[in-house]
């Protein structure tokens, strides 16, 4: 299926592995130069070695924590207007919901909310500016089918 999107730039955080890279690969065999991101230097090589051989498109890494103002800032200096912005990140650690702590409910919110508002504050206005642009927000997996110990 040809989804009309070769060629463009495309930004997918947390994908050395999982959702993340399951969308870094699509994009890639859809045409698109892809920037993946991680904090694994081993997994994130990996995975971008594995999107290069594979579809012989162009995939660049990007080691960084989106967490961070200079997580960010290294994502989007490797790609200052990307078409597509996948917005994911690595999910929180199995844990007991009654033992989280509120430094832990705010680093949560943070991961699956606030790093995604300020990405997309970041490049909407190119892609305004170009006409075209595509923001994909992953929350989880577990949406669908809840796990144990997730919070």
């Amino acid at each position: 299926m040809d989804l009309g999107i070769s060629g463009r730039k495309a930004i997918v955080c947390a994908s050395s592995r999982g959702l993340g890279r399951g969308c870094a690969l699509a994009l890639a065999q859809a045409g698109c130069e892809v920037i993946v991101n991680g904090r694994d230097s081993k997994a994130l090589e990996a995975t971008a070695a594995e999107l290069r051989k594979t579809t012989g498109g162009k995939v660049s890494a990007v080691l960084a924590d989106v967490a961070t103002p200079a997580g960010q800032a290294a994502l989007l200096s490797a790609c200052p207007e990307p078409d597509i912005l996948v917005n994911n990140n690595a999910g929180p650690p199995f844990r007991d919901f009654r033992e989280l702590t509120r430094a832990q409910m705010i680093d949560g919110v943070i991961g699956n909310m606030v790093v995604a508002i300020e990405l997309t504050q970041k490049v909407i206005d190119s892609m305004c500016g170009k006409k075209f642009g595509r923001i994909v927000n992953i929350t989880s997996g577990s949406v669908k089918m809840p796990l144990s110990g997730l919070d």
